[in-house]
Order: C-alpha cells, then sequence, then structure tokens
C-alpha cells in the first residue's frame, strides 16, 4: 500500500519505518526537510495541501502537533487543517484514515475511571478544539475514519520530569496521571493496518494511571532530592484504561514507566 504521513515527528517516524519494513511505501508530509532514505518527503503547509501529483494514496495517518498548547494554537493546527486535507484526499481512493487526537477530549477531572465506551465531554477550549477536529473528519470520511486518543507520551526525554523535581517542593492534591511509551503507541498505530475490522476509535494507554506527586517524588529519591509534601488526599485528573487496544490483541511492551525512566536516566550519565 501507499501510506501518506500528514506530520512527520518522532511518533510518525517509528510508524512509517515499520509500516517500510512491511513492504509498504511511504510518503511524508511536513514542514521541514526530513533525510530518511525510506519515504519520500514533501515540504508543505498542511493548510494549503496539494496532493495532486502525489500516486494513489491507500491509507493516511495524520500526526500534528501545535508549536504552543494554546487556544490559537489548537484552532490553527487541528481544526483549521481539516479542510485543506480533507480536499486533498478527496481525488485518493483512501481506505482508512487515522487521526491522532487526545484523552483530552474526556472531561473527567476527580480521578474517575475512562475507557473506550466513556462518553466525551471536554471541559477546556483545547479538549472541544480537539473533538470538533475528530467530528470534522467523521463527517468527512464515515467509513474509514478512525481516532487515536493516547494519553501522556513518554520515552524520549525525563528533562520535563527532572525539572519537576528540582522546582516542586510540595503538591497540592492527589492528580491521576496516565502514560503510553512511544514505541508502544507507533507499535499500535502500525499494527492498525492489520486490523480486519477496526473500531472508529481507540484509546492508547499502558493502563497504569499514577498519581504524578508520586513520579516526581521517585524522581526526587534517583536525584537525591528533598521529597515533595502531598498536601491533602483530594483526587484530581482521572483513570485511564485502554480497553480496545486489548481486543485487537494488542500487547504493550512498556508497562512500567519508572523502569522504563530509571533507563532513561542512567543513559544521561
Amino acid at each position: 500500500m501507499h501510506i501518506l504521513f500528514i506530520g512527520y515527528g518522532k511518533t510518525s517516524w517509528r510508524v512509517a519505518k515499520q509500516l517500510f519494513e512491511q513492504g509498504h511505501q511511504i510518503t511524508t508530509i511536513s514542514q521541514s526537510l526530513k533525510t530518511d532514505e525510506f519515504a519520500t518527503h514533501l515540504i508543505q503547509d498542511v493548510h494549503q495541501l496539494d496532493l495532486a501529483h502525489v500516486p494513489a494514496i491507500d491509507w493516511v495517518y495524520v500526526l500534528l502537533s501545535p508549536s504552543q498548547s494554546t487556544i490559537e494554537g489548537y484552532q490553527q493546527t487541528y481544526v483549521d487543517s481539516v479542510a485543506p486535507i480533507v480536499a486533498a484526499l478527496k481525488q485518493h481512493p483512501v481506505q482508512k484514515i487515522v487521526v491522532v487526537s487526545s484523552t483530552r477530549v474526556y472531561g473527567e477531572n476527580k480521578g474517575e475511571r475512562i475507557d473506550d465506551e466513556s462518553c466525551i465531554q471536554p471541559i477546556d477550549e483545547q479538549g472541544q478544539l480537539l473533538l470538533k477536529m475528530e467530528q470534522l473528519y467523521q463527517q468527512a470520511f464515515p467509513n474509514q475514519c478512525i481516532i487515536i486518543r493516547p494519553t501522556g507520551i513518554y520515552g524520549t526525554s525525563v528533562a520535563r520530569m527532572i525539572k519537576l523535581a528540582e522546582m516542586t517542593q510540595s503538591y497540592s492534591k492527589v492528580h491521576y496521571s496516565n502514560r503510553i511509551h512511544i514505541n508502544d503507541l507507533a507499535r499500535f498505530l502500525a499494527q492498525l493496518i492489520h486490523v480486519e475490522h477496526p473500531e472508529n476509535s481507540y484509546i492508547v494507554s499502558n493502563n497504569q494511571p499514577i498519581p504524578l506527586h508520586e513520579i516526581i517524588q521517585w524522581f526526587q529519591r534517583q536525584l537525591n532530592l528533598p521529597e515533595l509534601v502531598l498536601e491533602n488526599g483530594e483526587q484530581s485528573g482521572k483513570r485511564i484504561y485502554a480497553t480496545r487496544m486489548k481486543e485487537v490483541g494488542f500487547k504493550l511492551e512498556h508497562e512500567d514507566c519508572l523502569g522504563d525512566y530509571k533507563k532513561l536516566l542512567a543513559q544521561m550519565g
């Protein structure tokens, strides 16, 4: 198959490499020069996307991320890009379009359990814009669209967690956080090619919700820093479980984020 990646960052690269090794033809769209030899790279602004001279596209992955997490950034990157992408793809025989969104569309924030059957109720404007993006793609490709909602992606750097460990002296509540290793996310995205009857959406998570203060405390112990003080036991965030992911037979390779963090710390010397 000829597979198009719209947006080509760390996750896309991992998916594309796996699919190339399976014998697929890869084309990518991004705004900067890419040098991987296994793909044809096109430099384009997705808001003026032109696929008229690209060979027939069978499968599409959309993995865009805003340069800033502002309302304006979300609007421009996620919502304003849909119409030009849909228009450019209409001339191609697209079998499936896989759109990476976020679990931010689930608005619960008091430690509730969330899974693939939970109601979608975003509580902030960024979540509402992500949901609007999902709906626009589903309307344009009602039989081809698969929405992917990953939790927090980790696995390439611990810089943010080290900074949190250094800066955090107290934490106001028990805030649940959820993660998926970038390699597991990429493997799942690549495996979708082989799912005969995919669902219209999938949460992708390691199914190990952990209070964020516990992870920060773990880093503080590793770095010999003073441990933060938890101020009260009030719960926030959400405990997210990827139920449909398991149903397609996908096996996680990274269920223990602390073990992965330990390896990343060791690599830093």
